[in-house]
């Protein structure tokens, strides 16, 4: 059996049991899925995708909205940019493809905030073609298992996805199957901080585990400070505008926040960044939104 094999085997009987995963789960739901699982653990994305999907099933039903009801809907997932980002993606998916969610990697690479990775997932995981998909579980897997190493490093190359396509299958279908097997591992196997080489279908040919190395001590990357930053007011400022009926007086927003400086800055980042817009010299609303 080759390593694809193996993994394959290990998810067929361990995977886990997700709504985008079924069968019935359109392309646009897992595009869904991979935006908000982004930078999101999968039990803060679950219910929010249903809920999501629920309300908008195709991308022309979200693109009918303006996108002040997408951050609402978004709630408190974080990175909110994600839901105008996938407004945008719906309106171009209307607009250049008859609401259909493209199967070709060029044009999905073309939407509006798809990157490498979200494309190539869409691709594989929506149409089941042959593409490396590679994020940071998938990374730590094939470096440990593969090439020795104890981690991968902070982000994804080119090498990185020259390694992950060797070691596809050559049909379409089962090349899909291994890299979410793959993904599936280093989510809940292969870990950053606490593998669990016991369960793992790789534990007697391991690379890494053959080199007797072990992990670095520490975290592997800082974690990122929330409270008090521009992040968590931004966050705060939102709250209120997603919960207004109109537009939000400046009086308003400014008991979110004692710190005067920094309050101003995050409602200008949210400004910048198109998630809030002045409806007066005085007052704000969300990206899109009308007074009722």
């Amino acid at each position: 059996m080759t390593f694809a094999d193996d993994a394959i085997a290990w998810f067929d009987q361990n995977a886990r049991d997700l709504p985008w995963r079924q069968p019935t789960t359109s392309p646009w739901g897992v595009l869904v899925s991979e935006v908000m699982l982004q930078q999101t653990p999968v039990v803060r994305v679950e219910p929010a995708w249903r809920s999501w999907m629920t309300r908008w099933p195709t991308p022309a039903d979200l693109a009918a909205d303006p996108p002040s009801e997408a951050i609402r809907m978004w709630g408190r997932l974080g990175y909110p940019r994600r839901a105008m980002r996938l407004h945008a993606c719906a309106v171009a998916i209307v607009e250049r493809h008859g609401g259909v969610v493209p199967a070709d990697l060029v044009q999905l690479l073309a939407l509006p905030g798809v990157g490498t990775y979200t494309g190539r997932a869409v691709a594989t995981f929506a149409y089941g073609q042959r593409h490396p998909v590679v994020d940071t579980n998938v990374r730590r897997v094939v470096a440990r298992a593969v090439e020795g190493k104890p981690d991968a490093g902070p982000t994804t190359t080119a090498a990185d996805l020259v390694a992950v396509a060797e070691l596809l299958p050559d049909p379409p279908s089962r090349a899909a199957r291994a890299s979410i097997a793959f993904m599936e591992l280093g989510a809940i196997v292969c870990t950053a901080r606490a593998p669990r080489c016991p369960q793992c279908p790789f534990e007697a040919s391991c690379a890494w585990r053959a080199t007797g190395e072990k992990l670095p001590q520490g975290p592997s990357r800082k974690p990122q400070r929330y409270a008090g930053t521009d992040r968590q007011v931004r966050g705060l400022l939102l709250e209120v505008l997603r919960h207004a009926t109109g537009p939000v007086p400046r009086q308003r927003l400014d008991l979110v926040w004692q710190d005067e400086t920094q309050r101003v800055r995050a409602l200008a980042g949210l400004v910048e960044d198109g998630l809030v817009e002045p409806f007066s010299s005085d007052s704000f609303v969300l990206a899109g939104d009308r007074p009722y």
